[in-house]
């Protein structure tokens, strides 16, 4: 069974950058899917990302609030998944996991509601 473990986030300037990781370990195959969400509070959780591992296919939230300024990328070989949060924004406070869940029929990556999530790495932007 897979385990992720969320780091790099923290404190930052509105308009600063940050960069997060997930670290997957036991990873295998039926948990092919990964995504990056987050949370703030008094919200519900959205996705921010998510990726295919396997062939790197990538989607991104269509939500206007976090077009353009949030990169998702992935290193195989050391089983990471990270996410390049620019241009931050007080809106932007939150706390961010990520999650692997199976691929499945019923919509995309990221869409399963069948996920195991990490603990969460938190984000707070500071004006």
């Amino acid at each position: 069974l897979v385990r992720l473990v969320e780091s790099g986030g923290g404190e930052v300037q509105a308009g600063g950058s940050l960069r997060l990781s997930c670290q997957a370990s036991g990873y295998s195959y039926s948990e092919d899917c990964v995504g990056w969400f987050r949370q703030a509070p008094g919200k519900e959780r959205e996705m921010v990302a998510s990726i295919y591992r396997s062939y790197g296919r990538i989607y991104y939230s269509k939500s206007n609030s976090l077009k353009g300024r949030f990169t998702l990328s992935q290193d195989f070989a050391k089983n990471t998944v990270d996410l390049q949060a620019d241009s931050l924004n007080l809106e932007d406070t939150a706390m961010y996991y990520c999650a692997a869940e199976s691929i499945w029929h019923g919509g995309l990556c990221g869409t399963n509601p069948d996920k195991i999530w990490g603990q969460g790495t938190q984000v707070t932007v500071l004006s």
